[in-house]
């Protein structure tokens, strides 16, 4: 297999990245006219990927992911080590917030693609609707943990990351280089980001990110709240205490 253009393993990614929060399921159709395969090379790749258990049939005629993907993936650090590890901690803090909690990392493979890949959570009744996810991915400039791992970055790390437009995703998220900087370097005065609806309208962010654990990617994480219940003062120390008892554990694991 090869990652040329026409290789076997790229038409599989072009596959599987058609697959999303939005569409989990699709038909060999709509999976056709994002990849432009031509019909026969696609049919071929999918019902092989479907006996590789990639993918799986699903009702209507439609494609999922399947469970190998799965499998796999609980293989990967961010899960034996970093997912099973933070989960106690992670619910140590929910129980004394009561709101989401959140566990991300840096994903790029350069500043210009970067964003934050949601790795663990917990919530429960009275928490607050969030985007986040497990595998998901969001901005870094609109989300806490997103926030956090950018003042991880140096200068010349955030000036190719700056060379892009910052999207809103709110009325209050923040689009230009300067407010963003000046942001960050208020994340590293005071250990910990916020942010206040500029992911979504009504939510309240505090995170901090975790020292440079070997053999891990920058993690950062944090709590959401409605803005209602947003005080900095006591959430701020309960998000730090949880990061360093996690990166203890990480260290000495």
């Amino acid at each position: 297999m090869t990652l040329t253009a026409d290789g076997t393993l790229a038409r599989t990614m072009r596959v599987l990245s058609c697959f999303s929060d939005d569409e989990p399921a699709l038909l060999a159709a709509e999976i056709g006219a994002r990849t432009g395969l031509p019909v026969s090379t696609l049919h071929r790749l999918l019902a092989r990927l479907v006996t590789l258990g990639l993918l799986a049939r699903a009702p209507g005629r439609r494609f999922t992911i399947g469970s190998r993907m799965f499998e796999l993936g609980e293989l990967s650090p961010l899960s034996l080590r970093l997912r099973e590890t933070a989960l106690p901690h992670l619910t140590k803090l929910y129980e004394a917030t009561g709101e989401n909690v959140h566990l991300a990392v840096l994903d790029a493979t350069s500043p210009r693609d970067a964003v934050a890949l949601y790795v663990a959570r917990v919530t429960g009744p009275t928490s607050i609707a969030t985007l986040g996810r497990m595998g998901g991915r969001n901005p870094l400039h609109t989300t806490g943990v997103g926030k956090a791992l950018l003042a991880t970055r140096d200068d010349e790390w955030l000036s190719v990351y700056l060379e892009h437009p910052l999207e809103r995703e709110t009325v209050h998220s923040i689009d230009s280089s300067a407010e963003l900087l000046a942001d960050i370097d208020k994340t590293r005065q005071r250990g910990f980001a916020v942010t206040r609806e500029e992911m979504t309208l009504g939510n309240v962010s505090v995170a901090t990110a975790l020292p440079t654990i070997e053999g891990l990617p920058p993690t950062a994480l944090g709590v959401v709240v409605h803005v209602e219940r947003a005080d900095e003062r006591r959430l701020a120390p309960l998000v730090i205490q949880a990061a360093r008892a996690l990166a203890r554990d990480l260290q000495h694991g």
